[in-house]
C-alpha cells in the first residue's frame, strides 16, 4: 500500500470529521454524519496500521478519534435525541423490513373474520356450532345495544386508558407468543373470530352501517397494529426454525431486537388508536367524519412505515459495512453494522 497516497485520498473526509468535532452543535444530519466518518476512520486507521505507516499520522489520527469517540457517546446520551431517532428511524425501518409478514397476516385474518360473519349471517348451524344462541338478540345488536353502549358506558378518559392497556397487552403476547407460532396463530384467530362473530350478527340485525360506524373510526389502525404485531412475531418464530445462512443463535438476538423495537414503537400507535376509541368512536360526529379521522389515522401510519420506513431501511443498507474494524480504543474492537449488511455477509 502507497500509504502517502492513501492518506492524501481520505484526507479531506479526515479534516471534515476534525471539523464536526470542533462543532459546539450538531443537527440531526451532522450527527449522523460524525458517526458514519468516525467508523470509516476507525477502519482506515486499522488499514494504515497493518501497512508500517508514518508514526505521526497514526498518532494524528488516534486522537482524533478519541475526540470524535467522546463526541459521539455525548450525542448518544442524550436520551430526548435518541427518542426522536427511534420514533423516526428504529421504529418505521423496523416495520417496513417486516412487511411481507404483517401484510400476509392481515390479509389472512380479514379473510377468515369476513368469512365467519358470512356464516353466522346466513347460517343457523354456523351459528350453533359457534355457540351463539337462538332468540331475540338486540340487546346486542339492537339501537342502544351491548355493542354501542361498550363504547360509551365508560368516562372517555379511562375507557381510553383501558383500551390502550388492553390493546398493548394483546400485542404484546401476539409478539413475544409468536417464538411459539401457535399460540400467536392462536390469538390472532381469536381476534377474527370476534369481530366476524360481531360483524356477522349485526349483518343479520341489519345493522352494518352501526356496525362500520362503531369500528372503522379506531378498528383500522388497531387492526394494522395487532396485526403487525401478529406478522412481527410469526417472523421471530419462523426464524428459530429456519436461521437462514447465520447461526440460530445470531439470528434470533437479531430478529429479536427487531420485535422488541416493534413491541415498544406499538406502544405510542396503541395510544393513538386509545384516543380515537375514547374520544372519537363514542363522539356525536357525523359517521362520516368519524370513518374519514380512522382513516387519517391509518393512512398516516402507512406513510410513516412505506415512506420514512422504507427510505430510512433503504439509507442503513446502502450504508451498511461488512468489514470487523479495529479502532484506536479496544472499546470499538467490533463496530456493529445494520443487520442488512450481516445478512448479505
Amino acid at each position: 500500500m502507497d500509504t502517502d497516497a492513501y492518506s492524501w485520498a481520505r484526507q479531506r473526509s479526515w479534516y471534515r470529521l476534525d471539523q464536526l468535532v470542533r462543532q459546539r452543535k450538531l443537527s440531526g444530519a451532522e450527527a449522523d454524519e460524525l458517526v458514519r466518518l468516525y467508523r470509516s476512520t476507525s477502519q482506515q486507521l486499522a488499514g494504515l496500521q497493518g501497512h508500517q505507516p508514518d508514526p505521526e499520522l497514526v498518532g494524528r489520527l488516534s486522537a482524533l478519534l478519541a475526540r470524535a469517540r467522546g463526541r459521539v457517546l455525548a450525542a448518544r446520551s442524550q436520551p430526548w435525541r435518541e427518542v426522536g431517532r427511534f420514533f423516526t428511524r428504529h421504529f418505521p425501518a423496523a416495520v417496513y423490513r417486516a412487511w411481507p409478514w404483517w401484510l400476509g397476516t392481515t390479509a389472512i385474518c380479514l379473510a377468515v373474520a369476513g368469512v365467519i360473519a358470512v356464516l353466522v349471517d346466513r347460517s343457523a348451524a354456523a351459528r350453533d356450532a359457534l355457540g351463539i344462541p337462538d332468540g331475540d338478540l338486540s340487546n346486542v345488536t339492537g339501537p342502544g345495544g351491548s355493542f354501542e353502549s361498550y363504547y360509551s358506558v365508560h368516562p372517555n378518559e379511562a375507557f381510553a386508558a383501558k383500551v390502550w392497556t388492553h390493546n398493548s397487552l394483546v400485542s404484546a403476547i401476539a409478539l413475544f407468543t409468536g417464538v411459539l407460532i401457535l399460540p400467536a396463530v392462536y390469538a390472532l384467530f381469536m381476534n377474527a373470530l370476534n369481530l366476524g362473530i360481531t360483524g356477522g350478527l349485526m349483518a343479520e340485525a341489519g345493522r352494518l352501517d352501526s356496525f362500520f360506524g362503531f369500528i372503522l373510526p379506531h378498528g383500522t389502525l388497531e387492526l394494522t397494529a395487532l396485526f403487525v404485531a401478529g406478522g412481527v412475531g410469526l417472523k421471530l418464530g419462523w426464524t428459530l426454525v429456519d436461521p437462514g445462512h447465520r447461526s440460530r443463535a445470531a439470528a434470533m438476538a437479531r430478529q429479536g431486537r427487531a420485535t422488541a423495537t416493534v413491541a415498544l414503537g406499538l406502544v405510542g400507535v396503541l395510544l393513538v388508536c386509545g384516543l380515537l376509541e375514547g374520544f372519537v368512536t363514542p363522539s356525536t360526529l357525523p359517521v362520516p367524519v368519524r370513518i374519514a379521522l380512522g382513516f387519517v389515522a391509518e393512512g398516516a401510519f402507512l406513510y410513516y412505515v412505506f415512506g420514512i420506513g422504507r427510505r430510512v431501511a433503504e439509507e442503513q443498507d446502502a450504508t451498511a459495512v461488512v468489514v470487523p474494524v479495529q479502532s484506536a480504543d479496544p472499546a470499538d474492537r467490533w463496530l456493529m453494522p445494520p443487520a442488512k449488511a450481516l445478512d448479505r455477509a
